[in-house]
């Protein structure tokens, strides 16, 4: 549940951010792939209420440890389809933000695992309801 002007998100891989922000478009608002794409706001239900999101992420790949794929995130944000297999180029943030955010000014991703982390940057962020599977996503394709 986002609350007015609170900042958090859902890292993929501990590097990767979905953000969740309350009245902001931009491309740090509420369902963005930070710094990749702009915010799918109309689909927003609004401050104090529910938003929800279905996310199928596809890691980036490796080959003799230079990637070779880069990660992959398909995005339904409040029922509404808003990204397809939309590539995430790197991590932003700087150094603070997990796995690889300082690498080369985040574009060093490597083959290291990561988990998820979900957020709340100083503000009270509810999350609820959180359901994580893990799929063999041989081909680059996050579609549902």
């Amino acid at each position: 549940m986002a609350v007015k002007g609170g900042n958090s998100g859902l890292y993929l891989q501990n590097r990767y951010e979905i953000q969740i922000l309350d009245g902001d478009s931009t491309k740090h608002g509420m369902g963005a792939v930070i710094n990749e794409t702009p915010s799918p706001y109309h689909a927003y239900h609004g401050v104090g209420k529910w938003n929800s999101y279905d996310v199928v992420f596809r890691a980036a790949r490796f080959d003799n440890g230079k990637r070779s794929e880069k990660a992959m995130v398909t995005l339904y944000f409040n029922g509404n389809k808003v990204y397809t297999n939309q590539t995430i180029n790197q991590v932003w943030g700087g150094a603070n933000s997990g796995i690889d955010g300082g690498n080369d000014e985040g574009k060093g991703i490597t083959d290291t695992p990561g988990g998820i982390k979900l957020q709340a940057e100083g503000y009270p962020v509810l999350y609820r309801n959180i359901w994580i599977k893990e799929l063999n996503l041989k081909k680059a394709d996050t579609d549902f």
